[in-house]
This record gives structure tokens, sequence and C-alpha cells, in this order.
């Protein structure tokens, strides 16, 4: 399990404290932060897949890691120099509004290929297809199921899985097979799909702010 530093544990007990329901699991969700911090550290990237509310919490998820959560997370001073050096008009611009980010795709923002493949091939291989062609060994697949049975989200597992990939999960009830199959998941303690996806966005909104402290903690916020 993952050791936070003081100004994660603060971030962590505020979690706790705002959303009791979610201490059941507290433990599950640092083993996930677990995850994700060692594929950072390792320069990797995240991929995320979901249906219906789920596809709009993967969108979300990338937001929060590829620009400033909270924090601003300044471009290297060196690429910010090269800025300057390359356009002389817009450089400084850019080395001044651009921010460091943590690679994440989410699966469903490609509809050109979506529909090609879905055309084509099959409809509920499309994120498996895109698994296949983006990711490596090191990165993470994140599924996001309510139900954690989604048979596209259980096809993008198994080639997730099959290329070295840690597998990690959000989901609710009994965790049906995504948390059987992932590396480690987070069963949200609801039923109802509504219930399950209002836990949601607590925890993937801490693993943020957890992933954000520790890659960017000097930053000014």
């Amino acid at each position: 399990m993952a050791v936070l530093n003081e100004r994660q544990e603060k971030i962590f007990k505020e979690l706790m404290d705002r959303y009791p329901a979610l201490k059941a699991v507290g433990g599950d969700i640092l083993e996930v932060y677990g995850i994700l911090e060692k594929c950072y550290e390792r320069g990797g990237r995240l991929l995320i897949a979901g249906n219906g509310g789920s596809c709009a919490d993967a969108e979300h998820i990338v937001g929060e890691l590829m620009k400033g959560f909270v924090k601003h997370r300044n471009l290297e001073a060196e690429l910010q120099d090269k800025l300057r050096a390359e356009d002389e008009e817009n450089g400084a611009r850019l080395a001044e509004c651009l921010q460091r980010g943590l690679p994440a795709i989410a699966l469903n923002g490609h509809p050109g290929l979506s529909t090609a493949f879905a055309n084509d091939v099959d409809a509920d291989m499309v994120y498996a297809q895109q698994v296949c062609g983006y990711g490596e060994e090191g990165d993470v697949f994140l599924g996001i199921s309510t139900s954690g049975n989604a048979k596209n989200i259980d096809y993008a597992v198994t080639v997730a899985k099959a290329k070295g990939m840690k597998v990690i999960g959000l989901t609710g009830k009994d965790g049906g097979k995504l948390a059987r199959r992932a590396h480690a998941a987070v069963v949200a303690p609801e039923q109802e799909t509504f219930k399950i996806q209002e836990m949601h966005l607590p925890i993937y909104h801490v693993l943020c702010l957890l992933l954000e402290e520790r890659f960017f903690g000097e930053e000014k916020s």
C-alpha cells in the first residue's frame, strides 16, 4: 500500500471525514493510488473507459490529470526557455500558460476510430482495440462500471492484462467481474447506479488530488 506524505494524509483524512461511508473502502482507494503513483513514476500513462455516466467520469478524470487541478503546475524552466527561443512572438505566452500534465486518455473520445471499428468489426471491442493500440507494459487501464460487468470493459481488461498493464476498477454492488479481475478495485458501498456514481466522484477526485500533491506538491496553489 502507498505511503502518504503529511499533505497527502490531510487530503485523505478530509475525504474520510466528508464521506464516512467510504471508510470501508479506504484501504482499496490507497491501493489503487499506489498503482497509479508507480505508473507515473515510471513515465507511464493511464487509459480510462466507461459507459454512460461512467464515460463522463472518464473524461472528468482526464481533465483533472492533464492540467492543474488545485495547483498551477508550471512548466519546467528548461522547456519554458525553449518555447521562448522557438517562437519570439508566442513562446513567452505559451511558457506562461501551459502546464505539466499526468498523461491520461479517455477512450471514448475518438469517434472516428470508434465508429469505424464498431461498424467494421465489433462495437463491444472498441475499448479493447484502443487499449491494444495505445497501451504498453507499465501503463494502467482504469475501467469504470457501476455493475462491474460491462462487456466492453471486460474485453479491454483482457487486452490490458495480456499486454502487461495494471488494471484498476471503479465499480459498485458486488464488484462484478471487474473487481475480480482487476489488480485493485474500489467497490463503492452502494447498490443503485446513481448512488454508486455519486460515490465514484469523490473517490477519483481524491486520487487526482493525491497524485497532484505527489508530483507537483511544491507548486503554488
